[in-house]
């Protein structure tokens, strides 16, 4: 793997130009495809396999002309104080919007509050349902402002009008101001890292144009495979920072290696060797994290890690190819390591940096670090006991959203069930009497407990198939919300097997409790698989048991302590205020089975970097605790760096409007924060001090069976003995 790297590298900084003039054509290539790209249309949400899916699918089945998939706008409306919906000139103002609404070409119909029963009891709150063709992804912008503008009419005429449902759903937004300050800190840090502003915008530069690739390549292919807003801003999310710490390590071991004295064409050879084999085995470790999201078989949950790992190899690519190239363009304003520091300080000793200090403290103290570390993170993780999973609504929206403020009325006009209301399906086809079978099941669910209202049975044309609607007691995202849908399935099955007729439970609500059903179910199997699959590649890495299995226990008291911070700021709301959390509540169904993908994937490339150069110090004859000390000596300030950069790229998306967003950012840059600066700098070399040599045991015959990838990079030894007993070798000058 090293000489192979190490020619690699050589071969990018001699063609410089045909290397820049690749990735500079093929970022053309995605960019000129992105902008003529088909729109992106409908983003199915499916959840094969849960009882809300097959009713949903029995629906299209059974009612086509229902438009079950097509997008719904509640236009809500509130009387001024002291009047009523029902007066003469509300009740004028409302049906005329509702005949303005009825215009829309892809308008199905729009339902009268008046005729449908649709106001509060005390006549304050009243609203009017819209049903279109389309999905909310695929409706025509004229027909949302068809929409806007009829609410528009109804405010000039004196009402409160807000505007709910899926309607006028928009892709999620990143927030662009977060972003560019994340660029900005990764910057200055690079600087502060690198030296010099051209050493630092190298990782920048890569990590733009590997995200550009990337995330035009899913413009492209959006509309192709259904892909959503959401799986740009994750691969656009890890892309960042994964591309700008891969290159960072590299353009850090190539000034490593010129102020050992090597020539720069050497230099970069030995740094993609070296460095380079560490970013292939880490941005595998990323790949298979992400990739392994598949086995959820949630086809949205699959495209969003496949499409980010995709990110991900562009990064590891160009990181291995363009980096060289441009050390080669940039020439001397690339300095060696310390250069200025040595020029100052010529005849005296240089001193331990603060990563060298702080080995050689934990390697004297490693059980009391061990301990203080460990019951740290412990503390931390333990809000993760309460964890309460849900997916986001409308009343997880900022106050400042019409959605969320339409979901506000709805909740005093008619109780916070109504935002939320359960579609029963009766499949009455082998039942020998579908009406009395139907029948029943609105009468078993008025007995239930959280039950406001139970619609009679509606039959399709068939007649063998009914739908009933149930308006809970609480809120959709509410435990007894999530009790009373259990118990009616439970009640389902008793009918089944009086009747023949099958009771299945759907809607948004119920979708969302099977999600999170199905992720709880998945996140065992899928924890087996990413660490286990890690572990045996990690074996490789390190040759030695111990090392992987330390890195993966590390890993989960690191995303346990993530997972617990994200309960206390999400959930019970501490410091929510400060990071713009306007609504407490359950937190995102994807989120603990999301973080264990990103994070140990993330995780892993810290435990790579740093360990990789213990390894190499430690087979180069030094003992356990000064190999600790030397890994830590050449890696922690780089690795310091490359956290301090991925927390900044994570934190910028804590600004964005959008819930899902916010927690995601949150969640990723505070698990890199536990993990690099917890784990990776106090808890590794506490137990690698403790353990001593045994933490490089290998079994022979586990030895004889694991391939050698030489990470270490032992093979550049000998090829750099040849190539230096060869004058003749074909090399390019370098020039300044």
């Amino acid at each position: 793997m090293a000489t192979f790297l190490y020619k690699l590298g050589r071969f990018a900084f001699r063609r410089r130009h045909f290397v820049a003039l690749f990735w500079v054509a093929l970022l053309t290539l995605a960019g000129v495809g992105a902008a003529n790209a088909p729109a992106a249309g409908s983003t199915s949400f499916s959840i094969p396999g849960t009882e809300a899916q097959k009713a949903f699918d029995l629906l299209e089945q059974r009612f086509p002309g229902m438009s079950a998939d097509g997008a719904t706008g509640r236009v809500v409306f509130k009387a001024p104080a002291g009047e009523k919906m029902t007066d003469p000139a509300n009740k004028a103002t409302v049906e005329r919007t509702v005949k303005e609404l009825a215009d829309g070409s892809e308008v199905v119909s729009v339902a009268d509050p008046y005729q449908g029963h649709a106001v509060s009891k005390n006549g304050t709150v009243a609203y009017a349902s819209v049903k279109y063709k389309v999905s909310g992804m695929e409706l025509k912008e004229t027909s949302r402002d068809a929409l806007k503008e009829a609410a528009q009419d109804a405010r000039h005429a004196g009402l409160t009008v807000e505007i709910g449902g899926d309607a006028l759903q928009a892709g999620a937004e990143p927030g662009a101001a977060g972003e560019v300050v994340g660029l900005a800190i990764a910057a200055v840090v690079l600087v502060i890292t690198l030296g010099s502003l051209v050493a630092a915008g190298l990782p920048l530069l890569t990590a733009v144009i590997g995200v550009g690739i990337g995330v035009s390549t899913i413009t492209v292919l959006a509309k192709a495979l259904d892909l959503g807003d959401t799986t740009s801003t994750l691969a656009l999310m890890i892309g960042l920072a994964v591309g700008i710490d891969y290159a960072l390590f590299i353009v850090s071991r190539y000034r490593s290696e010129l102020a050992e004295g090597r020539d720069r064409e050497e230099a970069v050879g030995r740094a993609a060797g070296t460095a380079g084999s560490a970013v292939v085995f880490a941005g595998l470790t990323v790949v298979i994290a992400l990739a392994g999201l598949s086995v959820v078989n949630v086809p949205m949950l699959t495209k969003m890690g496949l499409a980010a790992a995709g990110t991900v190899v562009v990064a590891v690519l160009i990181a291995l190819t363009m980096i060289p190239a441009l050390l080669g363009y940039a020439g001397r304003k690339v300095k060696a390591a310390g250069e200025k520091r040595r020029g100052s300080t010529a005849g005296t000793p240089a001193k331990p940096g603060l990563g060298a200090r702080w080995a050689s403290f934990v390697i004297r103290r490693p059980a009391a670090v061990l301990l203080l570390g460990v019951v740290g993170l412990g503390t931390i993780a333990v809000p993760a006991t309460q964890l309460e999973l849900g997916l986001p609504d409308d009343g997880s929206q900022p106050t400042s959203t019409t959605q969320r403020r339409a979901y506000d009325l709805l909740s005093e006009g008619f109780g916070p069930g109504f935002n939320g209301p359960l579609m029963i399906v009766v499949d009455a086809k082998d039942s020998d009497s579908p009406k009395a079978a139907a029948d029943r099941v609105p009468e078993g669910i008025k007995g239930l407990k959280d039950v406001v209202t139970v619609t009679p049975a509606v039959f399709n044309k068939a007649g063998d198939t009914a739908t009933i609607t149930v308006i809970p007691g609480s809120k959709p995202s509410s435990v007894q919300t999530e009790d009373l849908v259990h118990a009616i399935r439970d009640q389902g099955g008793e009918i089944k097997a009086d009747t023949g007729a099958k009771v299945l439970v759907t809607g948004t609500t119920a979708m969302n409790i099977d999600f999170s059903q199905k992720l709880n179910d998945a996140l065992i199997p899928y924890l087996g698989l990413v660490v286990g699959l890690a572990f045996l590649l990690l074996i490789a890495v390190f040759r030695s048991v111990l090392v992987p299995l330390k890195a993966a226990l590390g890993f989960l008291l690191s995303v346990l302590a993530a997972l617990g911070a994200v309960v206390a700021v999400f959930q019970w709301g501490w410091l929510g205020g400060l990071l713009g959390v306007e609504q407490t509540g359950p937190i995102m169904s994807m989120m603990p089975i999301f973080m264990v993908g990103v994070v140990f994937g993330l995780a892993m490339d810290y435990e790579v970097f740093l360990v990789t150069r213990m390894r190499e110090a430690y087979v180069h004859g030094e003992t356990p605790g000064q190999a600790v000390v030397t890994g830590f000596r050449h890696s922690a300030r780089v690795v310091a760096a490359a956290a301090a950069i991925m927390i900044a790229v994570f934190g910028g998306f804590i600004t964005s409007s959008e819930s899902m967003i916010k927690m995601i950012g949150f969640g990723l840059a505070i698990a890199v924060f536990f993990d690099a600066f917890v784990v990776r700098m106090a808890i590794v070399p506490a137990v690698l001090g403790l353990l001593g040599r045994k933490a490089w045991w290998l079994p022979k015959w586990l030895d004889r069976a694991v391939p050698n990838v030489d990470v270490e990079g032992e093979g550049l030894k000998t090829l750099g003995d040849a190539k230096d007993s060869d004058p003749d070798e074909d090399r390019e000058l370098v020039r300044a």
